[in-house]
Order: C-alpha cells, then sequence, then structure tokens
C-alpha cells in the first residue's frame, strides 16, 4: 500500500489552487492598491510634453522620413517646462523620449535616429537627461513616453527583432536616469503587431520595480493604471479603481489625459488660437482630479525649445484658480465647528490622518455641527483608500426646515469625490454613508463656497 497517495494527492490539490488566479476568487472590495499605487495617486495630477520633429513641421504623428536636422531648438528649456508645471499644480512631468515616428531624444545606442546626429548642441546633446534633472531639482516625479509602435526603424517589421530593439531601448531609460515615476504603454498604431509585453515590463521591473505603468485595459495584466477612454479629460461615471477583465480583478487607477491646446499635442504656428481658457482647464481639473481620477494635462514646447509664453500664463492661472477654490484657506469647515469630537481625524485638513467608522457597520454618518450658519455649493470627500474602496452609496446632506435634505448622491467616493449643488445655509451638514462593504475611513470631509455655475 502506497501510503503518500493522499499527500501527494492534496499537494497537488493545494498546487493548483494556488495557481489559480487569487483576484478570480476575490470581492471588488478585497482588492486594495499597493504601496506604489497609493504613492502614485496622491501626485493627483502631472503634465506630459510633446516635442520632437514633428514640433518643426507641424504635424501630430510623424511617419519617420524627418531628417534629424530638423530637430534645432536653439534656446531649448527643461527647468521653464517644469516651473510652469508646478505653477499650475502638477507634481510631475513626463517626456515623451520616442513618439511614433521613432526619433529619439536622448543618444540610444540603438538606433541613428535620435538628437546625436541633429545640428542641436552638435550631436551632444541628451533631451532626456536634461529634462530629468530639471525636474528632479524642482521636486517633481519623473516619467518616461517610448512608443512600442516606431514607424521610422526597420526592424518593427520583424516581431522578434523590434522586441530586443525596444526592450534595449527601454533598458538604456531606465539605467540612466534616475528614479521613474510613470512608464506609458501607448498602443496607439500598433493594430496587428505582436509585441513581447513580458519581456519589455521583466526588464523595467529589474531596473525601476517602483515605476507605475499606464496602459490601456488590452494590457490588463501589464499596466498598473489604465486610460480613461477619451482624451477629452473627463471620467464618465462612477470612478471605480478596481476593474474586471474576464473575472479577473486588479487595482487599476484611472489616469485621464488631455492636451492643453485643443486638438493639438504638438506646438503649432496657431498655437495661441487653440489654447483652452482657463474655465475649460478648471472643469478638466474638476472632472479628473475631482472625481478620484488622475490628470496629465499635455504641454508643448515651440521650436525655441520653450512654452509659448501665453501657455506659461494659462498654467500659472490654473493653479491659482484651483487654490482659490479648492485650496486650503477655502475649506469652510476648519475654525467654524462647534467641536470636532470624535470626527477630527477627518475634519483637520490633514491627508495622512482619517476618520473610522464603527467596526462591522455597513452604514454610517459623519456629521458637522457649526457655531454660525455656512453658505457653500461644494463638498469634498475623501477615503483612506490604503484599506480599498469601501463606500458603495453615500449623501451629502444638509439640515434645513427641521429635516435633512438631499444636496447630493453618488456611488463612488474613492481617492476624492467633488460634488457640486445649490448654495445653501446651513450650520448642520453630514456625509451619509448609505452603504458601504466594510467600514469606511475618510479622511477628509470639506465645504467650499466656490461661486461657480452648477
Amino acid at each position: 500500500m502506497n501510503r503518500s497517495f493522499p499527500f501527494r494527492r492534496l499537494t497537488a490539490l493545494a498546487l493548483y489552487l494556488l495557481a489559480l488566479p487569487l483576484a478570480a476568487a476575490q470581492n471588488f472590495s478585497d482588492v486594495r492598491p499597493s504601496p506604489q499605487q497609493v504613492a502614485w495617486q496622491e501626485l493627483e495630477f502631472g503634465v506630459i510634453v510633446h516635442f520632437n520633429p514633428n514640433t518643426w513641421l507641424d504635424q501630430e504623428w510623424g511617419d519617420g522620413t524627418a531628417k534629424p536636422s530638423v530637430f534645432n531648438p536653439s534656446q531649448v528649456d527643461p527647468t521653464q517646462w517644469a516651473r510652469a508645471a508646478k505653477a499650475a499644480g502638477a507634481n510631475y512631468l513626463i517626456l515623451v523620449a520616442k513618439h511614433h515616428d521613432g526619433f529619439a531624444l536622448w543618444p540610444t545606442g540603438q538606433s541613428e535616429y535620435s538628437v546625436k546626429k541633429s545640428p542641436w548642441l552638435d550631436g551632444k546633446g541628451d533631451l532626456v537627461k536634461m529634462t530629468s534633472e530639471a525636474v528632479r531639482k524642482e521636486g517633481m516625479g519623473f516619467g518616461i513616453y517610448l512608443s512600442p509602435w516606431d514607424r521610422h526603424e526597420p526592424k518593427y517589421a520583424d516581431s522578434k527583432a523590434y522586441d530586443k530593439f525596444y526592450a534595449a531601448q527601454l533598458v538604456e531609460l531606465a539605467l540612466n536616469y534616475g528614479p521613474i515615476t510613470e512608464w506609458w504603454l501607448d498602443g496607439a498604431g500598433s493594430a496587428g503587431h505582436v509585441y513581447d509585453f513580458d519581456k519589455y515590463i521583466e526588464e523595467l521591473r529589474t531596473y525601476q520595480p517602483n515605476a507605475m505603468v499606464f496602459a490601456d485595459t488590452a494590457l490588463f495584466e501589464y499596466g498598473d493604471i489604465r486610460w480613461v477612454g477619451n482624451e477629452s479629460g473627463f471620467i464618465e461615471g462612477e470612478n471605480w479603481n478596481v476593474i474586471d477583465r474576464h473575472g479577473y480583478l486588479r487595482w487599476r487607477p484611472v489616469e485621464v489625459d488631455t492636451p492643453m491646446h485643443h486638438f493639438q499635442w504638438f506646438w503649432h504656428p496657431n498655437s495661441d488660437k487653440t489654447l483652452k481658457s482657463l474655465d475649460e482647464l478648471v472643469e478638466i481639473w474638476e472632472k479628473s482630479v475631482g472625481l478620484g481620477g488622475q490628470l496629465v494635462l499635455g504641454i508643448a514646447p515651440d521650436t525655441r525649445g520653450l512654452l509659448p509664453d501665453a501657455d506659461v500664463q494659462r498654467l500659472r492661472e490654473l493653479g491659482e484658480a484651483i487654490q482659490a477654490l479648492y485650496g486650503p484657506a477655502k475649506n469652510l469647515v476648519p475654525g467654524n465647528l462647534k467641536s470636532a469630537g470624535n470626527i477630527a481625524a477627518a475634519v483637520d485638513g490633514d491627508r495622512d490622518t482619517f476618520w473610522s467608522a464603527p467596526d462591522g457597520s455597513h452604514h454610517a454618518t459623519l456629521e458637522l455641527n457649526f457655531k454660525q450658519p455656512v453658505t457653500f455649493d461644494s463638498a469634498m470627500s475623501m477615503e483612506w483608500i490604503n484599506a480599498g474602496q469601501r463606500v458603495q452609496k453615500y449623501a451629502v446632506e444638509a439640515w434645513q426646515g427641521g429635516r435633512w435634505v438631499r444636496l447630493a448622491q453618488a456611488q463612488a467616493i474613492g481617492r476624492m469625490k467633488i460634488d457640486h449643488f445649490a448654495s445653501v445655509t446651513t450650520s448642520r451638514v453630514r456625509l451619509n454613508i448609505l452603504s458601504s462593504s466594510d467600514p469606511v475611513h475618510i479622511r477628509e470631509f470639506q465645504l467650499f463656497n466656490t461661486g461657480r455655475k452648477q
């Protein structure tokens, strides 16, 4: 008699169960972000810089035939880009190191189609290095966009040869330019081409384990963050951080990308006419960051290598407008409460503290009682997402006429949710958690009187 048979059978069963996708047995509310994802989501707002031969050729998508001599900026200044972005409130900058035309902004050893063959700085320039150093001096994170689609490189016709080419360029960038905050995988133009994404991500994780990978949901298993599905700058519908693809759940927060100019990622001679208005940009911020997403705003230097004056001014105006609407000084809660009591951690303006609902609860209320009536038209709610996204239905309510009146209602809160409603004056307000998967953790509940039309 073989006494080891039951043991072998149990061992085989255990190994089989371990091999199953862990998230397949999970509920949405059980999926939590990694520490790197939490840190990335805290950045809220970044910019992406498009600058290459297209800038001189008045086009958006180059075909890879432009001569390297076209690229010749006279005053290129990444510090100007970083400071302008920082003035808008951006916390990181992504450089398009290689767009679809294949022209590399660093002296890659894999191709002659790069800055080393341009007249800029006599072929000795390295714009990736200049930008990474400038961005870090401003205290911002640095990201890289390396287009998989390459319309110049002959190896692109041979998938295996191109995989080695792309992976080698990736390693150059991952090894030589310091910590990378975000790595962009743009699938544009790649229909029908097969890439070895397993190899790409293995290489990236070897040298940049904390970099967040942007990719749309088609590359579900490779990305840490996902595309919103449009370039208008808006999140549509409720924003859930956990998404389902074929029954497999992952924490994949959404990133919202949109250019600062209407339909233009690169600079064009008519740039002053296409610049989005301040009101448009504020609305974009409200419908991206204000709905718990991450905003990446496209900025574009001109042929000098500088952001146009109008763009710099608009970025500064955007930063000032956001602070004027939602800055800490505009929060009506601190200083006006009778007593914070046990909800103090949710009303102290400190995003590192949070109020927790009672253990075992699936419904809770967080009530504010003011010394004097306050007038407001917007509420900002924030979950502590380290434990996952738990709120499944909530309402913002005001005490009026002896009863609670509902001002706003929705499902998801997540990292941040700004609700707008008609102006109201009251001395009692509450965040009513109508349904939650587990006891909720609220980092902040703030009120603002923006004066903006709803």
